[in-house]
């Protein structure tokens, strides 16, 4: 099959069609409004559902923005990327009878009327005189910086990368997520007088020390790094790609053919590794296979990402992992892999893989992406001098102070294997509790 850029581009395009005015005013319709909602308590942000719902009925959809986004400052991404089947729609009353209220489509409805419609949601009514550093402008890092805001705080962001955004900006696949989305989010913190310094690197263009001295407090939020090596002969070839900056190159550069007509293999299970199979598929790839270790029950990809990649062609390999990278001439002809069994679990639950002796063989394929999980801002931590567990910031779990009480973190940056959920609306909840307890500790020290 033959493919042009011009194709490529629009298989970048968002795959999901919105709600027409129609759509959603039925939907919103059905709702039963309940008045112990578990919609509300299956949401980590706590978004009064049935409220921004209501108001899609009413017609006001700027109260249905508001609602949604003062409970979750990342909501319009969220309603695009959040799992909903396993939170708010997989916690509808009206599962038992006929088919969810479809919450992430209205949510996305009215957050997208407020995009389109370039509204301003909030605004910042007053100064307290304190002033706080925020390190990383992902979900945690602008859901922080939009409550401190609102609460009085003189809000500085630090961020290393061109554009503020994190994940949502750079991580999640632009068919899924547009840059756009991101974007608005990030300008909604700004309107709230908060400073976003981007291309600004913790450690080399200011230091620790520098921050700490000029803010009353800290929050890192950086999340995570790159992808880790494979351990494994061959990963120097050409053809062997880290799957973040694999999708950060879609959002980022012009899309090439680079890919196309060629077999990928992707090792890992996750989401990255989804969006790295799903990528390829839409770069015009023959064939895309997942290598993944362990089985579908220990994959840590959500349903309706695996669905989607199945949908896309994406071919998966269960119990297999990668052995070595075979090349010629510098690029990449072929991997070579072992068969994996499953033993007892491990301390996440997930079963422990062994390999299987003398079960070797070679899949013919022209790239590999590496989706091995990511590693950790080692070197950020070390630079404020913080207690940790391999790159796994260790803070109090209620006030999420760090060994330095001047210093909170939250976000993947504390995210440890087999604790907690590595997710984009549990962060930015993390965020706006790290907010919530720097409110209360400035506050009780000055009336102290």
């Amino acid at each position: 099959m033959r493919i042009s850029l011009s194709d490529i581009t629009k298989n970048f395009e968002e795959v999901e069609a919105a709600l027409t005015n129609q759509e959603a005013l039925e939907e919103a319709n059905r709702c039963l409004f309940c008045y112990d909602a578990p919609c509300i308590k299956a949401c980590p942000t706590g978004i009064d559902i049935p409220k921004f719902i209501k108001k899609i009925t009413s017609g006001n959809l700027l109260g249905s923005a508001k609602t949604i986004m003062e409970s979750n400052p990342v909501g319009a991404s969220c309603s695009r990327v959040c799992p909903t089947e396993e939170l708010c729609e997989g916690s509808c009353v009206l599962n038992h009878s006929t088919k969810p209220i479809m919450i992430g489509n209205l949510q996305r409805f009215a957050t997208d009327w407020a995009i389109q419609n370039e509204k301003v949601l909030f605004r910042q009514e007053k100064r307290n005189g304190k002033k706080v550093a925020i390190i990383g402008s992902g979900p945690a890092g602008l859901s922080a910086a939009r409550e401190l805001a609102l609460f009085g705080y003189d809000v500085t962001v630090f961020e290393a990368l061109e554009k503020a955004g994190g994940l949502n900006t750079y991580g999640i696949v632009s068919f899924r997520l547009p840059q756009k989305i991101s974007y608005w989010e990030v300008d909604q913190v700004k309107s709230l007088n908060v400073n976003i310094k981007t291309n600004t690197k913790v450690g080399k263009d200011v230091s620790a020390e520098e921050i700490l001295n000029s803010f009353d407090t800290v929050i890192l939020a950086a999340g995570m790094s790159k992808v880790p090596g494979l351990d494994i002969d061959g990963e120097e070839l050409e053809g062997v790609y880290d799957a973040i900056e694999f999708v950060k190159e879609t959002k980022t550069k012009p899309l090439s053919n680079d890919i196309k007509g060629k077999k990928v293999a992707v090792i890992g299970a996750g989401n990255t590794a989804i969006d790295g199979a799903t990528c390829s598929v839409r770069l015009g790839a023959e064939n895309v296979k997942i290598l993944y270790r362990r089985t579908l029950e220990e994959m840590t990809a959500y349903d309706f990402e695996y669905d989607f990649a199945k949908q896309d062609g994406v071919e998966f390999r269960w119990l297999t992992a990668p052995k070595k990278i075979i090349g010629k001439d510098g690029k990449v002809i072929g991997i070579e892999c072992v068969r994996m069994e499953l033993g007892d679990p491990e301390k996440d639950g997930r079963k422990r893989p062994s390999v299987v002796p003398g079960s070797e063989f070679i899949l013919e394929v022209d790239a590999v992406i590496k989706a091995i999980g990511q590693t950790r801002h080692i070197e950020l931590i070390n630079e404020f001098k913080l207690n940790h567990q391999g790159g796994v910031v260790e803070v109090n779990k209620e006030t999420f102070q760090t060994s330095n009480p001047r210093v909170y973190a939250c976000g993947d940056i504390v995210f440890g294997k087999g604790v907690g959920e590595a997710m984009v609306v549990t962060a930015a909840q993390q965020g706006k509790e790290t907010a919530y307890a720097i409110h209360k500790q400035l506050m009780k020290a000055e009336t102290a």
